[in-house]
């Protein structure tokens, strides 16, 4: 009795993976047969990276990526809604892989060791150090035995790991939380120009002259969803050619 009934639950097991089977995002015939649900992309956002993306007093995402992903859906060929999942940036890509959002948009630049998909690059950026004003850092050769920040996960954690001769790199989880430890637990900062730009001017800090490196922004797709990314490239290069992208970056400062 036993054995009929391990057969019979090993037959059900072999349908349910056939049915799984015929869900596979790879035998979607369109990009919206990508998404998790039809109608709506879900996007994994960490909105700690002014004036890329942050929150409002009342808790809504606000920043240049939030209206990049608003106006890349108007040239899209079927209407769908944005929703936004709040997820610590160096999780949003567990978060793609796995299915638990359409995409990623959170200042993502290119690493081949970040197993997804990169879409064409929607705006050109680069990575700047920040000090306070008293430090007596006036340049990045100045970092040497200083202790510098970055963003867990990111590649301004990276390029800071990088500098010549400094004493140690540490990373956080928030970057705003990495702003605020400058000139107590830490000398320095490290992240994109535009965010450390906007952060300094408001906060009274220095940013160095220079990039430690200059990379380009893209959006980050699962796996497998082809037709997702490829619709999404599409949509990007719409973009860049409208007068709506320099608009944004205008009113963002990037």
């Amino acid at each position: 009795m036993k054995k009929i009934i391990c057969l019979f639950v090993t037959m059900l097991m072999c349908l349910c993976l056939v049915g799984c089977g015929n869900n596979s995002t790879s035998e979607a015939t369109t990009w919206s047969e990508q998404l998790k649900t039809k109608g709506k992309i879900v996007v994994g956002i960490s909105p700690d990276f002014p004036p890329f993306e942050s929150l409002t007093t009342d808790g809504t995402i606000e920043g240049f990526d939030v209206d990049v992903i608003n106006e890349l859906i108007t040239y899209l060929d079927e209407e769908v809604v944005i929703e936004f999942a709040q997820i610590e940036f160096d999780n949003i890509v567990t978060a793609v892989q796995t299915g638990q959002v359409d995409i990623g948009l959170s200042g993502f630049t290119y690493d081949p060791n970040r197993d997804v998909i990169f879409s064409t690059p929607y705006v050109e950026s680069g990575q700047a150090v920040m000090v306070t004003k008293n430090s007596g850092v006036t340049s990045i050769e100045d970092l040497k035995g200083k202790t510098v920040g970055g963003q867990t996960g990111t590649t301004g954690y990276e390029a800071a790991e990088a500098i010549e001769g400094i004493k140690e790199a540490v990373s956080f989880t928030d970057c705003m939380v990495g702003f605020a430890s400058v000139g107590s637990t830490i000398d320095a900062f490290v992240t994109d120009y535009g965010v450390v730009k906007k952060y300094a001017d408001a906060n009274d800090m220095t940013v160095l002259d220079g990039l430690l490196v200059s990379e380009e922004m893209s959006i980050i797709v699962k796996n497998g969803n082809n037709l997702l990314a490829d619709k999404l490239n599409e949509c990007i290069d719409q973009f860049l050619k409208s007068d709506k992208y320099e608009e944004l970056r205008i009113k963002w400062g990037v």
